[in-house]
Parts: structure tokens; C-alpha cells; sequence
């Protein structure tokens, strides 16, 4: 008999910056051209740094058994302003296919909705296929909008949305 692994989806405090920094970090190696910043860079970052980010940032962690295997984080956009954004999503390999993606998804969601938002939206590098099925598969569409990452101009970011009262 197997047991079923349970995720418990919490936001983050500044007593999380170690974790959050490894979890990122992780991310950055594993998928580098999903995230705004690069390893190289977010590797250097102060402690207070991480402590900022973890306690301002509005990210949510999923653990289970103590192990932190997932983040999100929810934001505004200043190139789309009173707008709701969902940014820096990351699940450990270990722990991908188990449902907890969905569930950082809804815990930012939730975090939107409390906000008035009726809409989330994100961005998802062309360079990561897996991550813009995942996204469909929970309700988002593309817009039609596609930029260039800030510090890779060769890579591209679809703009995606979900409604939230769907």
C-alpha cells in the first residue's frame, strides 16, 4: 500500500530566505531561460535580500514532510498598471506531476481574487514548453502579446491570462 504525499501551500516569511534562495537557485540551474534573473546574479545576493523577497514578495511555498518543493509569486506589473501577476513558479522534479503546481496556481489566485483582481495573468518563455501546457491545462490563454526578456533578447515571453471567476 502506497501512501499519497500531501502538499501544504503557505506564504513565505523572512524566516523562509534560505530556503526560498535554494529552492531559486535550484530553479535558475534547472530552467534557466524561464526566470528574469540568472544564477550568476541571484547567487551573489545578500542575505537581506532574501529576506526582503521572502517576506515582501508575496511568494507561497509548497512543502510536504518539511521539505519545500515548490514556489510562486504574486505581483503587479509596471508595464501593465492595476493589473494581477503570477511570477517565479517552480516545482522540484521529484514533486512535478503531483498536483502541487495546481495548487500554487490556486494559492495565487486566492491571493488575486482578496486583491479584487478577476484576472491573473504571466509570462512564459517560447523556450519552455512544458511550462505554457502546464499553464493551459489550468485555465490560462495567450493574449496575443509577446515580449523580449529584459536581459536575454533572445528570448521571447508570451503574456498569458486566467480568469478567475471561470
Amino acid at each position: 500500500m502506497t501512501s499519497e504525499v500531501t502538499y501544504r501551500v503557505r506564504p513565505s516569511t523572512r524566516a523562509d530566505a534560505l530556503v526560498l534562495r535554494a529552492l531559486r537557485l535550484e530553479a535558475l540551474r534547472d530552467t534557466p531561460d524561464a526566470y528574469g534573473s540568472t544564477f550568476d546574479e541571484s547567487v551573489r545576493w545578500s542575505r537581506e535580500r532574501w529576506e526582503e523577497m521572502a517576506s515582501t514578495f508575496n511568494y507561497f511555498l509548497a512543502e510536504s514532510e518539511g521539505d519545500v518543493v515548490g514556489m510562486v509569486s504574486g505581483g503587479g506589473n509596471d508595464r501593465h498598471p492595476g493589473t494581477f501577476w503570477m511570477y517565479a513558479m517552480y516545482v522540484t522534479p521529484d514533486a512535478r506531476g503531483s498536483g502541487v503546481a495546481t495548487q500554487l496556481v490556486e494559492a495565487v489566485s486566492q491571493w488575486a481574487r482578496e486583491r479584487g483582481a478577476a484576472q491573473l495573468y504571466l509570462h512564459v518563455t517560447t523556450a519552455v514548453a512544458r511550462a505554457r501546457a502546464f499553464y493551459r491545462k489550468v485555465g490560462f490563454r495567450e493574449v496575443g502579446e509577446t515580449i523580449t526578456m529584459d536581459r536575454d533578447p533572445s528570448l521571447q515571453l508570451v503574456t498569458m491570462v486566467r480568469n478567475l471567476y471561470e
